[in-house]
């Protein structure tokens, strides 16, 4: 498949000219919280072709932003990682989610998929770094068969997929409720009233959670 390219000296042309196509940056985005399978990306990105998947990392891979990697025991599968250059691309990204928050999401579309998977970076693009100041704590969020934690170590946060060691606390609750704590729709607080979600562990840990992450005002790109 012939790339396109803007054929102009210019680092964002350029640039573009590496990950502008339709899909690209989704797909770094999804490598950005950690090698995938194939198949892996095929889940999370439902309406992406198998050969146009293919053909996109086989783009990434020659570009030097992926490479094939193996997965460690016990999967010991083939899978995709980024390279430097590809994990570099992670502020572009955290730029893009940021400035969505305010410009572009309003009510989800009954067309549109939701994978609470997709958290892992959106927590890190809602984190208030004064609110966690002196805080250190390691968060477990349970929703339905996707696990993944969050550390957070004085102003700062890391986000990874799967279950964490000797979490502080434990969020649990389903897919279209944590869609609705995400876009602010719902609170924790009204999730657990209503049976909806259930939280365990550390109590300060759990009333700290509750400054960590905040939504920007939404903003009209119209008027």
């Amino acid at each position: 498949m012939e790339q396109r390219n803007y054929n102009q000296y210019c680092a964002t042309a350029r640039t573009l000219d590496l990950v502008g196509e339709r899909w690209t940056l989704l797909l770094v985005r999804e490598l950005l919280t950690g090698p995938k399978r194939f198949s892996d990306l095929q889940h999370s990105l439902r309406g992406l072709g198998t050969g146009l998947l293919a053909a996109r990392m086989k783009h990434l891979e020659h570009e030097g932003l992926a490479h094939k990697v193996t997965l460690p025991p016990p999967a010991r599968t083939p899978a995709y990682a980024l390279t430097q250059a590809g994990a570099d691309l992670e502020p572009v990204v955290m730029a893009l989610a940021r400035w969505g928050l305010t410009w572009a999401m309003d009510e989800p579309r009954e067309q549109e998929s939701f994978h609470p998977g997709w958290a892992v970076l959106g927590l890190k693009a809602c984190f208030d770094p004064v609110a966690a100041a002196g805080l250190r704590a390691l968060y477990e969020f349970r929703v339905e068969e996707e696990v993944f934690h969050a550390r957070v170590d004085d102003g700062t946060i890391e986000t990874v997929h799967g279950p964490a060691q000797h979490p502080d606390a434990v969020v649990t609750t389903g897919r279209e409720v944590f869609r609705d704590l995400a876009a602010g729709r719902t609170t924790l607080e009204g999730a657990i009233g209503a049976g909806a979600a259930s939280v365990t562990g550390d109590g300060e840990a759990l009333r700290r959670l509750r400054g960590l992450f905040r939504l920007p005002p939404q903003r009209t790109r119209h008027g």
